[in-house]
């Protein structure tokens, strides 16, 4: 299964590309990039068989194991591609969401879009070594 985010805005150089290749770089499954710019641009078109995930400060807090949980049951259900949206300054609006499969948050803080990506880029290198059962994740 692809695991595709779509940010807008661009990264550039500097230490959060480096956190996000980091990560990228680390992840045996399908991986794939697309930047827009802030505003326009063309979303790449929803395939069947793909899955929306959008970034969003009311959706839910999945701990990293319920994460690699969905991923896992996307995967074996034959799912293509799971698309991570990451919204610009002002977020999704209504309808935005509303087309979303889920909607997830990473808590109730404001976090830096740049930020952000580095910080899916990491859970989801996480939630595939949890489902590697790779030792990178260690819960308490």
């Amino acid at each position: 299964m692809l695991l595709h985010i779509v940010a807008r805005g661009r990264i550039g150089r500097g230490p959060e590309a480096e956190l996000v290749e980091r990560y990228v770089k680390r992840l045996a499954w399908p991986f794939k990039m697309t930047e827009l710019p802030d505003t326009g641009g063309k979303m790449p078109p929803v395939e069947p068989g793909t899955r929306v995930v959008m970034l969003d400060e009311t959706g839910q807090v999945l701990p990293s194991r319920d994460l690699a949980a969905k991923l896992e049951k996307w995967r074996d259900g034959g799912v293509r591609e799971a698309r991570f949206l990451i919204g610009a300054a002002d977020g999704f609006d209504d309808a935005q969401r509303a087309e979303a499969d889920v909607l997830l948050s990473f808590g109730r803080a404001t976090w830096p879009h740049l930020l952000a990506r580095a910080m899916l880029a990491e859970q989801l290198y996480r939630a595939t070594s949890i489902l590697a059962n790779h030792p990178y994740h260690r819960e308490g």
